[in-house]
């Protein structure tokens, strides 16, 4: 599988984003989801460079959203990136990111207006990105989340969500956000 580089992942955003802002939100974001998901990369037998891309591809599909729901994104970054001939490999890292998962079960009991299915990671490559996803928030402004503030924010979807971040959090630890705080000015909640 030939995996794109930084500079035509970048140029992938560009051609997208319906406007400078929507790129620089997301471009950054993914960026930074990016930096976080390299923070575990020791000791963890994954292929980088596939975490690496799917990081960087993650969110392409919040270019699409228009007025619909927000967890269609997912789906439309799938759409998008296989419609763009890339190996279904890369297309998952944008329908399997989103919360912790989002099951079958999921789907039919929150009426959510995505295509019935699991939308739940299946390679460490693809968990690792929706675990560093987590850390990052692209409200506005932009904040970085703690481990624990991200844990709440779960809740509201069921103790199996909180559960699930929980085993992840034990999986790969927490990253360190403060550096990237002080690169960026966000600020951590």
């Amino acid at each position: 599988m030939e995996i794109p580089t930084d500079g035509e992942i970048r140029a992938l955003h560009r051609e997208y984003a319906p406007s400078r802002d929507a790129f620089e939100l997301v471009h950054e974001h993914c960026r930074l989801v990016c930096s976080i998901a390299e923070q575990f990369f020791a000791g963890v037998d994954i292929d980088t460079d596939l975490v690496r891309a799917g990081a960087l591809l993650h969110d392409i599909g919040v270019y699409r959203l228009e007025s619909t729901a927000y967890v269609r994104h997912g789906v439309l970054g799938h759409e998008l990136l296989a419609s763009l001939g890339f190996p279904v490999e890369l297309c998952r890292f944008a329908s399997c990111h989103t919360g912790v998962g989002i099951t079958r079960d999921d789907v039919v009991r929150q009426s959510l207006p995505i295509p019935v299915d699991d939308y739940l990671p299946r390679t460490p490559e693809e968990e690792l990105v929706m675990y560093a996803d987590k850390f990052h928030s692209k409200r506005l402004p932009p904040v970085f989340l703690t481990g624990d503030t991200y844990a709440a924010e779960a809740s509201r979807f069921g103790t199996d969500k909180v559960q699930r971040f929980a085993v992840l959090r034990d999986r790969y630890g927490d990253p360190s956000l403060a550096g990237l705080s002080r690169d960026t000015g966000y600020t951590i909640v």
